[in-house]
């Protein structure tokens, strides 16, 4: 999986490159270069071309001075823009003005009149305001930097729309966590150096990014320790087990969930066909006796009716629950779906968590929902369990267990994320837009897949179903975890390309996932199976769009 860096690990890398022998100004130029190229290529290598470049006062806008000088070289007619005077001993601003490219500084320019002229003409701007270290949680953008991606922003909704790209990130945008100042202009290419940063998987950086475009520039010989990764799909392909011909129903593993509730059974039906859909070999649905009439059309599982209170799995299902996981077959449990929050609830998940351990042949056990919502009531609940686990919280439920507010979640997913998982030996999945799988050993893996289809009541019972039935399949927690992200966020993308974000059901996401589970046996008819692998590269289609076997029902 292709790795991903924070600011402060991309300046580790940076510094260790200059402290083997190559200066700060040759990966300077080896990133201005691979800009040029970039730009070069989006304006057909015209001779002509009407190019701006946007310059702030730090190591971005001399990346942009580097472009610049190389696209008048190639022939384009190259303005330069800068917020303030660089200093006269900048070598990359000597080289500029050397080269007679006209430049106008802000300060210059009354009105940004000058400004709305050069972005009415261009074919393309480059950004090379703000680059990595800018922290829109630190300091808004404002004053003459603020005036002039207001004009950028009108530009780019004029018509026909200038076309833009970023260097290494968007201006605005948190480089780590992918919010962004209010100023920030969406980009259509972003090249990004070395590797592509965390910010720009994740939402909102991931929209406005564009294409994006990672540029080697010398800094990559230690890749293997870098801890975070990019989560693609073909990348899930190549961890799968195989499936033999001659296997059996217990050679892909058996899932149990223990779902469900008077006010949920829908939760419960859900989870466990998704599980089976996964390629387990049997799913055994341990559901409250008083809702079993409603889940017994389900004939492709089988059925484990346990005691309820009003509705609700109790102490005594635990009990009855442990006694059958006893007997040895099931390789992953999955509890949490539909269960509701009620004094019964919380004794059914307290005192069956308190018997996993004694489980022979249990792998992991998957928590959501209101599982998780029970754990949030157990301080030190992890100390008691010894077996592996995945959590998969919403950000409101990974509120509860931190004991914050969810706005410091979503403000900084991945430090939340990888924060529980260390405390508590669990892998962690945190959903959203740009969903996050951590490990408590301080790697994650980053989906760059955000889209509203999957913001709908049982998305995530779906996703539970799946992790859960991977587990029993062989991966281990993390790459079950991360398959079941990655699987699940494609049936999103192709429910919303044919069915429409607004009106996808969590219902529709079954009825793709043979589709897209397919792919992942190696079939040889699957033509272009990039999936998240190649989305973002020059000239490549995502799965959902030109893969063979997908059919979409609008023709």
């Amino acid at each position: 999986m292709p790795k991903l860096v924070t600011a402060a690990q991309m300046r580790a890398l940076e510094a260790a490159a200059i402290a083997a022998g190559t200066s700060e100004r040759e990966l300077m130029a080896r990133a201005g270069l691979a800009v040029a190229q970039e730009a070069w290529l989006a304006v057909g290598a015209t001779d002509g071309a009407e190019v701006l470049v946007l310059c702030g006062p730090g190591n971005n806008g001399g990346d942009g001075l580097v472009a610049a000088r190389h696209l008048a070289e190639w022939g384009a007619l190259v303005q330069v823009y800068l917020l303030r005077a660089r200093a006269e001993d900048d070598a990359e601003w000597a080289a500029v003005a050397s080269f007679g490219i006209p430049a106008i500084t802000a300060e210059e320019d009354a009105g940004f009149a000058v400004l709305e002229d050069q972005l009415s003409g261009a074919e393309i701007v480059i950004d090379a305001l703000f680059g990595t270290g800018f922290a829109p949680r630190e300091r808004p953008i404002e004053g003459d930097a603020a005036q002039v991606l207001w004009r950028l922003r009108a530009a780019r909704e004029a018509a026909p729309p200038v076309r833009l790209v970023a260097i290494d990130v968007p201006s605005g945008l948190d480089a780590d966590t992918g919010a962004a100042d209010v100023h920030t202009v969406g980009a259509d290419i972003t090249v990004t150096f070395g590797f592509a940063k965390t910010g720009l998987v994740a939402a909102p950086g991931s929209q406005l990014a564009g294409e994006i475009i990672v540029a080697e520039i010398g800094v990559e010989d230690d890749a293997d320790a870098l801890p975070y990764e990019e989560l693609r799909l073909l990348d899930v392909r190549a961890r799968f087990p195989a499936r033999p011909a001659d296997g059996h129903k217990g050679t892909f593993g058996t899932v149990t969930v223990a779902a469900g509730s008077r006010r949920f059974p829908g939760a419960a039906r859900l989870a466990a066909e998704a599980a089976a859909r996964s390629g387990a070999g049997l799913v055994t649905l341990a559901a409250p006796e008083a809702i079993q009439p409603l889940l017994a059309t389900f004939a492709d599982a089988t059925h484990e009716p346990l005691p309820s209170t009003d509705g609700t799995l109790d102490a005594e299902a635990a009990r009855a629950l442990l006694r059958t996981l006893r007997g040895g077959r099931t390789r992953a449990l999955l509890v949490g779906p539909g269960l509701d929050l009620t004094p019964a609830t919380e004794a059914f998940v307290t005192q069956l968590l308190a018997g996993l351990d004694a489980v022979e042949g249990l792998e992991a056990v998957v928590l959501d929902a209101d599982a998780l919502n029970v754990l949030a009531r157990l301080p030190g609940w992890h100390t008691r369990l010894a077996l592996p686990r995945i959590l998969t919280p919403h950000p409101a439920e990974m509120a509860r267990l931190l004991g914050v507010d969810p706005a410091e979640v979503q403000a900084a997913r991945l430090d939340a994320a990888l924060g529980y998982a260390t405390r508590t030996g669990s892998v962690v999945v945190l959903k959203g837009a740009g969903t996050i799988v951590a490990t408590p050993d301080g790697r994650a893996r980053l989906s760059g897949v955000a889209t509203s289809a999957l913001a709908h009541a049982g998305s995530g019972d779906v996703l539970a179903g799946l992790i859960a039935g991977f587990v029993a399949q062989g991966l281990d927690a993390f790459d079950a975890a991360s398959a079941g992200v990655a699987v699940h966020a494609e049936c999103g993308r192709v429910a919303e390309r044919r069915i429409g974000a607004a009106s996808t059901l969590a219902s529709d996401l079954l009825r793709l996932l043979p589709e897209v589970r397919r792919g992942l046996d190696g079939s040889d008819d699957v033509r272009n199976f990039d999936g998240f692998a190649t989305e973002r590269a020059r000239g490549a289609a995502p799965l959902s769009q030109e893969s063979e076997w997908y059919n979409p029902l609008d023709g």
